[in-house]
């Protein structure tokens, strides 16, 4: 039978071949370290589940709520983000609640893309970024991912050369998955970049929280005039553990929210309104427990690097984001992710995201999630030291001729 036509455009989900060698495993008794989803393991803090049951016994909450949230939540999260960046929201035009980023990403595609419309994005890039736009008709322009001086000429000449003329650029930073960490001044150049070239800039700014040097990631929205043509994306499932909970904020260019607000006015009635409450609460505290967050990812960080450099996989220490951006060690480089990725799970018991899921510029990685506890990261290094010390050269090359004929 024929695929639907918007289904023919998307590629096979190369992490459920993955998924599907995981359960089969853990099926047959093995026990899988899972470093594969960016599922975090880490309970939400107490006192914001402790708001949303008492919003819930009040059953006034049970009614539909809004779909661009509720007054109290849109000006929680402009205040975080004067308090944090120094950027001042008008909450009612310029903030909307999304169910997550990745809703929200994928309903501003909705609401600007028009057939045959042509979008800038970094390869590898997180999925949703280029295919919430291919979803809705768009053509993706694929960029290097890098965020210094050498991200300007591929961009100049993708604008030359794109018939239509692209409409928006995304960034993402702190990436997933590379971790890449965007300075002020590199916004303050994109932002330059995208006004003289009539651009939207579309921000996913998910892991501003999840920083390890010290400095904090800023916003893209503190470039003077940036508001003009950007929108910026966050979410509360990483910073405050609520994944499952999906609560993320579109902010910026007051004409764009509107828009996004229209779509999903078609769609859905928001979030659960305790949900939204309990939000509230966690984005008008202290920050304490962001710092917490921040300081267990910090540990898995530094015991996976320095775990996995002793087991013989040397894995860049990354600066954000609560991934790890991995080369694959270069015995296994010929057989690509996807087939390594296999591999780990059939040898090691680790499962690891295929770089490959990312973007084709992802092949030659894995991407690491800092998803288990640092007794897990040395369990998981020690599988992979022996699967390294018993696959020799010799070995991996056959096991790379072997993958290239299934």
């Amino acid at each position: 039978m024929e695929e639907f036509h918007k289904v023919r455009r998307l590629p096979p989900y190369v992490f459920e071949q993955v998924n599907r060698l995981k359960a089969t495993a853990r099926a047959g008794g093995a026990d899988i370290i899972d470093l594969g989803m960016g599922n975090p393991d880490l309970p939400t803090p107490q006192a914001i589940v402790d708001k949303l049951c008492e919003a819930v016994r009040d059953p006034r909450t049970h009614r539909y709520s809004t779909s661009r949230g509720i007054p109290g939540l849109r000006r929680a999260q402009a205040a975080y983000y004067e308090r944090r960046f120094g950027v001042k929201l008008d909450p009612n035009t310029e903030v909307i609640a999304t169910l997550g980023s990745k809703e929200g990403f994928a309903n501003m595609a909705q609401a600007i893309t028009a057939p045959g419309d042509v979008i800038l994005c970094p390869n590898p890039t997180y999925p949703i970024h280029a295919f919430g736009f291919i979803m809705s008709g768009g053509v993706i322009r694929s960029l290097d991912v890098v965020p210094d001086a050498s991200f300007f000429a591929p961009l100049e000449r993708s604008v030359k050369h794109s018939i239509p003329k692209p409409i928006a650029l995304i960034l993402n930073y702190p990436s997933n998955p590379t971790s890449y960490v965007a300075s002020y001044e590199f916004y303050k150049d994109v932002i330059a970049f995208a006004k003289k070239h009539d651009l939207i800039v579309l921000s996913d700014l998910a892991y501003s929280e999840i920083y390890f040097d010290g400095t904090p990631p800023p916003s893209v929205l503190q470039v003077p005039g940036a508001k003009d043509i950007c929108v910026e994306f966050t979410s509360m499932s990483k910073t405050f553990s609520m994944p499952g909970w999906r609560m993320g904020f579109a902010v910026g260019n007051e004409r764009l929210i509107s828009a996004l607000t229209r779509v999903k006015s078609y769609l859905d009635y928001g979030a659960f309104t305790p949900i939204q409450v309990a939000a509230t609460a966690a984005l008008n505290g202290d920050g304490s427990d962001i710092a917490e967050v921040r300081s267990i990812y910090k540990k898995r960080r530094d015991v996976l690097v320095d775990s996995f450099g002793k087991a013989g996989w040397d894995v860049p220490p990354p600066p954000a984001t609560m991934f790890a951006w991995a080369p694959i060690p270069p015995q296994f480089r010929d057989m690509g992710s996807l087939e390594f990725s296999k591999l780990l799970i059939e040898k090691a018991d680790v499962a690891v995201a295929p770089g490959i899921g990312f973007g084709e510029q992802g092949d030659y990685h894995v991407r690491i999630a800092l998803v288990e506890n640092e007794h897990r990261i040395r369990q998981a290094a020690r599988s992979i030291k022996k699967f390294l010390a018993t696959t020799g050269t010799g070995d991996a090359a056959n096991v790379v001729s072997l993958s290239a004929r299934r």
